[in-house]
C-alpha cells in the first residue's frame, strides 16, 4: 500500500508540475458592481510579476480521507508587485482517464503589494479535461491584514518558458 501512495504521491506531485509548467493558465475574472456611496468606493488596480514555488509531497494521516487524493506543501516566493512569500497545501487527485485531473490549493501570503504591507489569502480551484486547464484563484474575502484590510481581487497564473509568471487584479477600500 505505501508504494500506492507513493506512486499517487509522484503522479499528482507530476500533474502540478505540468499544469505549472507546461500550460498557460489564467483565472476568469469577475468583476465587481461598483458601490454606490463615495465613501465605500474601491479602485481597481493591478499587480504583476513572477513567482518560484516548490511543491512537496505530504505523507497521509490516519483518518483523514480517501488516500487516493494527494497532498502536497506549496511554498513560493513571489516577486514584482507582489513581493514576498506565502505557504499553502494543495489536495489533487487524478482520473482513469489519462490529462483530466482536478486540485484545489489554499495559501496564505505575507509580505508588499504595490509597498503596502500585510498578508491575505488565496484559494485555488483548477481542473483538467483532455489536457486543457481552466484555474479560477481568488482572494479569500476578508483575509486582508494591516495595509491589505479590505482586498479583493482575482489572480491569473501564466507560464512561458518554464518561468511563472502572475496577474493580480485587485481593489482595496479608498482611503481618505
Amino acid at each position: 500500500m505505501k508504494n500506492g501512495k507513493g506512486f499517487l504521491a509522484a503522479v499528482l506531485f507530476g500533474f502540478y508540475v505540468f499544469l505549472l509548467c507546461c500550460a498557460v493558465t489564467y483565472a476568469q475574472s469577475s468583476k465587481l458592481s461598483r458601490p454606490t456611496s463615495e465613501r465605500d468606493k474601491i479602485v481597481t488596480k493591478h499587480a504583476k510579476g513572477t513567482f518560484e514555488v516548490k511543491a512537496t509531497p505530504m505523507t497521509d494521516e490516519p483518518n483523514t480521507g480517501d488516500p487516493s487524493i494527494g497532498r502536497l506543501a506549496l511554498d513560493k516566493q513571489y516577486s514584482g508587485g507582489l513581493n514576498g512569500k506565502s505557504k499553502g497545501q494543495m489536495l489533487g487527485i487524478g482520473t482513469a482517464i489519462k490529462d483530466s485531473a482536478g486540485y484545489v490549493a489554499a495559501e496564505r501570503f505575507t509580505g508588499s503589494l504595490d509597498g503596502k504591507r500585510g498578508s491575505f489569502s488565496l484559494q485555488h480551484s483548477g481542473t483538467m479535461k483532455g489536457g486543457k486547464f481552466t484555474l479560477f484563484v481568488t482572494i479569500v474575502p476578508d483575509s486582508g491584514t494591516d495595509e491589505l484590510t479590505g482586498i479583493a481581487g482575482e489572480m491569473k497564473i501564466v507560464i512561458d518558458g518554464g518561468k511563472h509568471f502572475y496577474e493580480l487584479e485587485y481593489r482595496l477600500e479608498k482611503s481618505d
